[in-house]
């Protein structure tokens, strides 16, 4: 799959239930929407949504689900169930938070790497991170590839951006890491997905800036306002 998706646009097609656009039925539409635009490849939540959006493209499928447990603030991901969930979908890999915070049950994220091998043996796997500091060791642990997916979205990174500094938090991930590094999370303009092509990330993963058209409809208001 890395091989596919190289200097490429992964779009990310996610509808959580609360959202509008809630539906496998449309996702599968949004994602054969984003093959004819040039994308790549897809990232998308649940195993439903995942078969889906298989049988409407042949591109390949970062999967992940989403799920609450109340020991942990964790969701993407974040136990051995939901790999068993993805393992038995077409998607060709599957992300999961590596981040640094506490996981369901006290298990470390080294044993849960393990369990997820194990269990889903034919996909690759890709760390969700927020800091320099969970890219490095997310490849010591041996992940198939980084993104920067929860960067500004844990108390660790709180406040930062993907493009603060010229891009600065991203290029010391890239300097300090030899797995292909994805570019996700505040990429919201095609200017910003250029720069991070530019600075040497593997993809590009874009999500609400294309498949949330509340997001969009919301921008475009504000900035009127």
């Amino acid at each position: 799959m890395l091989d596919r998706v190289k200097g490429g646009l992964i779009v990310s097609c996610q509808a959580l239930p609360e959202e509008p656009l809630h539906s496998s039925f449309i996702m599968g539409r949004m994602a054969r929407a984003a093959e004819e635009g040039g994308a790549v490849g897809i990232r998308a939540n649940t195993a439903a949504d995942i078969e889906e959006i298989a049988r409407n493209t042949a591109l390949p499928i970062i999967g992940i689900v989403k799920r609450d447990y109340a020991d942990t603030p964790i969701y993407i991901t974040p136990t051995l169930c939901e790999i068993e969930e993805l393992a038995a979908t077409p998607c060709a890999m599957i992300a999961l938070d590596a981040t640094a915070r506490p996981r369901h049950a006290g298990q470390s994220l080294a044993d849960f790497v393990s369990e997820a091998r194990r269990t889903a043996p034919g996909k690759l796997l890709m760390a969700d991170i927020a800091t320099l500091e969970e890219a490095v060791q997310a490849e010591a642990l041996g992940f198939d590839c980084v993104s920067t997916t929860l960067m500004g979205y844990t108390a660790q990174s709180e406040g930062h951006n993907i493009a603060d500094n010229e891009f600065a938090r991203l290029q010391a991930i890239l300097q300090a890491v030899r797995v292909p590094v994805i570019a996700e999370g505040h990429v919201d303009t095609p200017a910003k997905a250029k720069r991070c092509l530019e600075l040497g990330v593997h993809a590009v993963v874009v999500g609400g800036a294309i498949t949330r058209p509340q997001l969009i409809t919301r921008s475009f208001v504000e900035a009127m306002a």
